[in-house]
């Protein structure tokens, strides 16, 4: 039999026969790395211990200590094991797909009764005791049509589907958890016992049309949570509850700032108040913009196929584009348009509109672009996924040695409105060539090392995600974390070669010949919808002061109050604060009560004693104290805070 060498992550290099299995060699290497062992990294992909291995490798043994593989195949395996739950307690149910999500899994079932909450219950017992038997898990590598026959004898129509989707000649991997079976690509655990038995539960169901395709059947999708331990788990539930308190949806009503309604799905209808949000953000963003040099451009919604064949969009996006067709005046067919899914293309036809030097670059132009695309109603939330959307879009045109520095500069922009914006932490992700890809190795590895050199140079960490690029160019994606520990992607700075070249961008060079820019999407915000979703979220709606649609509520105690409510609340608005006279005939409890739900940041209570004084009373959201200002005091200090953040 011949030999393999596998190098381990410490350098050392070990010779094995062909075929080991990653069980094997944590065996060879002692009896607690056997028994601890879980799982194994070969040549960067996730084995499980069954696999084997034939050729030259480097390899690295997991145990339960490493997070990302021990959570991955923790939640692979009780997806599995829920289906097994599901069919030994029904078994007429049909079994579809479950993957791995974010902290969980979900699965599909095809089921006549509808899964209720009690159901939910039997489950997760019948899956606890399904943990505790230790159930071997076992592997083979079988051909299509033995895989199929399979389930066409068990009549799993669904599988079979499955089956015939994948290319021919393509083999497939079935899995025994016990005496249940499922095919999947892998990989699991060793037995059963390995998932934590009181560190998972399942969450809620939802209707899923089989592939997301509406003309197919409505299956049942059963969510679930899994994490390592139990305390794990209950930190996360906390954050769930905390999370539901915070929902946008939620706080947009209270504080009437917008609403969505089946006329329009996923276009979002701004009231008054969440308007002034939009607004007060989109002038931030401008002022930011405009100081760091970018020159900012409108370009139409509305835009002839033609562009989008040009730009390549046509054909690998034309199923997310909103598409209008129009009568011409005298021409023979209907003129095709589509609403733009996205602004670069355009950016590019003002790129072109007369000759470019290189002294002109780096040429940054930006807009609050509205962009439409089609969204399937179930992925749809609120603010946080809509098909209607303005980004925050800005491309960079610039030669190659331009480059660096222009990603140093967004990143120190990007870091400064994030901190501006409350959000002190934010992580970075490099993702590098991938294995189909454009241009040459020499030019990849500049492109790269440009974007390496200002992450670095700036003193941030960063990951690197391997071979996720686009097939032009590397790109970085921002995550920022909000209060309750939630990472959101925003932020994105991707260099392209490509768009230029397909439409016909140029410039001079120094040498008189004309070349090709690079061009840098970049955005920091993304949407601004769910920017301003994440904002009421991350705030639980206490907006910043600057930032907030009402900054000051005044109102008035007794009814004689009412003059001088109505001077303070002049005087502040005069000041450049958003305020607003509340003189009902309530009772200032009443009122207070009213205005905290609706977020507002201060309210200054007007009694008599505050007429005879010409002093305020406020009182600040989340605060039960008063304090007491004079007039010029307030006016001064809130004129000041209803400034927008500098960026100094």
């Amino acid at each position: 039999m011949s030999q393999i060498s596998l190098t381990f992550p410490d350098g050392n290099k070990r010779d094995f026969a062909s075929g080991v299995t990653a069980g094997e060699v944590a065996a060879s290497i002692s009896t607690s790395l056997a028994k601890k062992a879980i799982s194994a990294t070969v040549n960067g992909a996730h084995y499980d211990l069954q696999w084997p291995i034939h050729g030259d490798a480097s390899i690295a043994i997991h145990t339960l200590a490493d997070d990302a593989q021990a959570l991955e195949l923790i939640r692979h395996d009780a997806a599995h094991i829920m289906a097994r739950a599901v069919q030994e307690i029904w078994p007429d149910v049909k079994v579809t797909i479950g993957p791995v999500r974010d902290y969980g899994w979900f699965y599909d079932f095809d089921r006549a009764e509808p899964f209720t909450p009690e159901d939910l219950g039997a489950i997760e017992a019948k899956m606890k005791q399904i943990i505790n038997a230790r159930d071997p898990v076992k592997t083979e590598v079988w051909d299509r049509a033995r895989a199929i026959k399979f389930y066409e004898d068990k009549n799993e129509p669904f599988k079979v589907e499955l089956i015939n989707r994948i290319p021919e000649g393509e083999d497939l991997r079935m899995y025994w958890h016990g005496p249940w079976q499922d095919f999947c690509r892998g990989p699991h655990f060793a037995h059963t016992g390995q998932v934590p038995a009181d560190a998972f539960k399942l969450t809620h169901v939802a209707g899923a049309y089989w592939l997301g395709d509406a003309s197919r059947p409505m299956l049942q999708r059963i969510y679930g949570l899994a994490f390592k331990n139990r305390d794990d788990l209950k930190a996360h539930m906390t954050m769930l509850e905390e999370a539901a308190k915070r929902d946008h949806r939620k706080l947009g009503r209270e504080m009437d700032l917008f609403h969505i309604q089946d006329e329009a799905p996923g276009m979002v209808f701004w009231h008054p108040h969440g308007w002034t949000v939009y607004r007060q953000l989109e002038d931030y963003m401008r002022g930011r913009q405009k100081a760091a040099g970018y020159k900012e451009i409108k370009t139409p919604q509305v835009v002839d196929r033609i562009l989008w064949e040009k730009s390549g969009h046509w054909e690998a996006y034309r199923e997310n584009m909103f598409i209008v067709e129009v009568d011409e005046e005298g021409a023979k067919e209907k003129r095709i348009n589509a609403l733009k899914p996205m602004n670069c293309p355009c950016h590019v036809q003002i790129f072109n509109q007369g000759l470019k030097s290189y002294r002109d670059l780096p040429l940054r132009l930006a807009e609050f672009g509205s962009c439409h695309r089609y969204e399937s109603s179930g992925s749809m939330h609120g603010l946080m996924r809509v098909r209607g959307f303005t980004q925050d879009d800005a491309h960079i045109f610039c030669t190659e040695d331009q480059i660096e520095s222009e990603c140093a500069a967004f990143i120190a922009l990007l870091s400064s409105v994030y901190k501006d914006l409350g959000f002190e932490k934010f992580d970075i992700k490099l993702s590098t060539r991938p294995e189909v890809r454009i241009g040459s190795d020499e030019t990849w590895d500049k492109v790269e090392g440009a974007l390496t050199s200002a992450i670095e140079n700036l003193g941030l960490p960063y990951e690197i995600n391997a071979g996720d690029g686009a097939f032009y160019g590397p790109k970085l994606d921002f995550k920022l974390t909000d209060a309750i520990g939630r990472e959101w992607q925003c932020g994105t700075f991707q260099v392209d070669p490509n768009l230029p070249n397909r439409l016909d961008a140029e410039y001079v060079g120094e040498d008189g010949a004309k070349h090709r820019p690079y061009m840098l999407h970049r955005a920091i915000l993304g949407s601004f919808e769910r920017f301003i979703g994440i904002l009421i979220e991350n705030y639980a709606g206490k907006l910043p002061f600057w930032l907030a649609p009402r900054q000051v509520v005044v109102a008035s105690i007794v009814s004689d109050a009412d003059p001088f409510v109505h001077e303070i609340t002049n005087a502040l608005i005069k000041a450049g604060v958003r305020a607003e006279a509340d003189t009902r005939n309530e009772k200032i409890n009443y009122k207070v009560r009213e205005h905290s739900v609706g977020k507002v940041p201060v309210i200054l209570a007007i009694g008599m004693k505050e007429v005879e004084d010409r002093t305020v009373s406020v009182r600040r959201l989340g605060d039960n104290r008063t304090e007491t200002l004079t007039l010029e005091q307030a006016l001064a200090e809130f004129g000041f805070a209803a400034l927008p953040p500098s960026g100094d």
